[in-house]
């Protein structure tokens, strides 16, 4: 069997021929006569002279290879107490169905459709029938505020709209229906119908002549088969929060995203066919594209689709019930998740019922994985804890430990290596690479691999300005980091995230790391705030685990020695406060630079985003105890 060294230098001597070989394994209409099309470079793109289609090489073919019977989504709702097993056949005719139905319609190839739906088996299809007859969907958040729904509705201009009537939170219904009435009304473009499925619920009211309810829509309805489309075609849009308060519209090209995803599944999660894969993640973001929908059933394995919490949905034991009631092999969530279970259970007393024997390894991206959480996960399970690095723009890993190639050694703090495909550099400010054990921005060779964004919807020069033009034959990524001797990433933080301290260039990442090594600190997060002396000065906000109830000014105290004590005087750290929570987007990323518009006391829009928009006062509160915003 080959090295991960092996399979990245076949790559890297012959990527043409590399990317043809995984090729292979797609079912095409029409193969594609070559890989890489660079006429149009910095703008590059892949198997565009290929016909394919997504919906067929997710679902068809396997029923077509006999394996109908197979399980493809095991649907798991805690906040409904149900649970439901679809196989392939049964999810090639739910999708043929409402395809069919939105053919009828008049949709078509090209034409947008957005969903706006919960975590439901029907998102799912939602999306396959869009892919089925070539339209391009585009997926908002379930619950997303009316104003956010609008402007994606402005951007995408889509002729349909598929929502859920309801999504469901810990104790409260969240009703979409209004939040979409809404978004109409303040969209200049109007959507020529929406398609609603009714959860009992949270029923919702329909408009009459514009609003079908899903389960008469799609009764009756011819199925639709699948149509070819150029390799090229947009499979799908994804808005990505953007600086402007724009959002950006990320682009998904069908052949390479088909090509990507295929590869990843066996020598990155290293799962086979049949073999149930699970992401816990929303289908709002790119993972639930990824790694709940496309991935999984490209490949052949059965995906959970999980509609619940990792705390509270009932218990900090819901992870585990999931993964050894449903036989997970490989388990996919963000760090923020297993904060959260280890803040909440920390000896992990709820995992003692469950046999998690089946478990190979657990995945963890979405931000950093501090070292603490790492060691916590893995002493508790007993499995491999893989630390990997993507983003929205890229689709999949761009450095990860390739456990169905080789598994690499694991360095704690480092979501390891590049994957083939992907020459990741370490500049400085003139675009020159670094040494070794340098900190610089993090950027990629162009041409980018399969399945990465070639451009963004309606705005290439956008997508040249943000990613393309700082580094002149680099996609810059945004993320600032250093590789060590061994060619192994470590990402420190956003490239925003690297503070300047009376001339010093420091890391918030890495005093993080030294905070959550605290034995009272759950979770923690670093930014830089204005100071008039030396520029920035770093800022640490706490929270600490369940049960701790000694003076929060002694642990604050106890955290600035801490990181003065490992990172040195240089650091200037001597603001540190205890919080009860951090303010989060949905996903579960740190709202950082909404945390220091706070304490520089600078406007700011509250982030569509946020989970709950009440921790910004708890963040006002706190700081106004260190004295900021100053002056204020």
């Amino acid at each position: 069997m080959a090295t991960y060294a092996e399979v990245y230098e076949a790559w890297k001597s012959d990527p043409e021929g590399f990317w043809m070989e995984q090729a292979q394994v797609i079912d095409w209409v029409e193969p594609p006569s070559r890989a890489l099309f660079d006429k149009n470079a910095p703008l590059y793109e892949w198997f565009v002279d290929a016909k394919v289609n997504t919906c067929w090489n997710a679902v068809d073919r396997h029923v077509k290879a006999g394996r109908g019977d197979q399980a493809a989504l095991i649907y798991d709702s805690p906040v409904t107490d149900t649970k439901a097993t679809i196989t392939y056949s049964d999810l090639q005719d739910r999708v043929a169905r409402l395809a069919g139905a939105l053919q009828a319609q008049g949709v078509g190839v090209g034409d947008r459709v957005i969903i706006y739906m919960p975590m439901i088996p029907e998102a799912v299809v939602a999306m396959l029938a869009a892919t089925r007859i070539g339209a391009i969907h585009s997926v908002v958040f379930g619950g997303f505020a009316a104003h956010e729904l609008a402007v994606r509705i402005d951007d995408a201009t889509p002729k349909c709209i598929i929502a859920g009537s309801c999504g469901i939170e810990p104790g409260r219904v969240v009703h979409y229906k209004p939040l979409l009435d809404g978004a109409i009304e303040q969209a200049r473009h109007k959507p020529e119908f929406c398609v609603i499925l009714q959860r009992p619920q949270g029923m919702a009211d329909l408009t009459e002549g514009r609003d079908h309810d899903w389960a008469d829509f799609a009764a009756d309805a011819p199925h639709a088969d699948c149509v070819p489309v150029p390799g090229d075609h947009p499979a799908y849009v994804l808005y990505t929060s953007g600086t402007t308060g724009q959002p950006k519209g990320v682009v998904r090209p069908t052949a390479g995203h088909l090509v990507a995803l295929q590869w990843t599944m066996k020598n990155i999660f290293n799962v086979d066919p049949g073999e149930v894969f699970w992401a816990a993640s929303d289908v709002g973001w790119v993972v639930g594209h990824s790694y709940i929908c496309y991935a999984p059933l490209i490949a052949g394995n059965t995906s959970v689709l999980f509609e619940g919490k990792p705390v509270g949905t009932p218990d900090a034991g819901t992870f585990w019930r999931v993964i050894s009631e449903h036989n997970v092999r490989s388990f996919f969530t963000a760090p923020t998740a297993f904060r959260a279970i280890k803040r909440e259970d920390p000896k992990g007393e709820f995992l003692k019922p469950y046999d998690i024997s089946c478990l190979r390894a657990l995945y963890l991206a979405g931000e950093r994985a501090d070292p603490d959480t790492i060691t916590w996960a893995q002493d508790l399970m007993g499995v491999p804890v893989i630390d990997h690095w993507w983003q929205t723009e890229t689709g999949w890993p761009i450095v990860a430990n390739p456990m169905g190639i080789e598994a690499l050694p694991v360095k704690i703090g480092s979501p390891s290596v590049p994957m083939p495909g992907w020459d990741v550099q370490i500049l400085d400010e003139a675009g020159h690479e670094v040494a070794p054990g340098t900190l610089g921005a993090i950027a990629v060779k162009l041409p980018l691999p399969p399945g990465t964004l070639p451009t963004l919807w309606n705005a290439e020069d956008r997508f040249r300005k943000a990613y393309l033009d700082h580094f002149p034959g680099y996609y810059e990524t945004g993320d600032a980091g250093m590789k060590d001797e061994d060619g192994y990433l470590w990402i420190m933080a956003r490239t925003d995230d690297v503070i300047n301290v009376a001339g010093h260039r420091l890391s918030t990442g890495a005093m993080e790391e030294v905070l959550a090594n605290h034995p009272d600190v759950a979770e923690c997060a670093v930014i830089g705030v204005a100071d008039e002396l030396k520029g920035q000065l770093p800022m640490g906000f706490v929270c600490l685990t369940k049960g701790v109830n000694r003076p929060h000014e002694e642990i604050a105290k106890e955290c600035v020695a801490m990181v003065r004590d490992q990172i040195g005087p240089v650091a200037a750290f001597k603001l540190a406060v205890v919080i009860d929570r951090l303010p989060k987007t949905r996903s579960g990323k740190i709202l950082r630079k909404t945390m220091v518009q706070i304490c520089d006391g600078a406007e700011f829009k509250v982030p569509a985003t946020i989970d709950d928009p009440a921790i910004l006062d708890e963040v006002r509160a706190a700081v106004g105890t260190l004295g900021y915003p100053k002056g204020a």
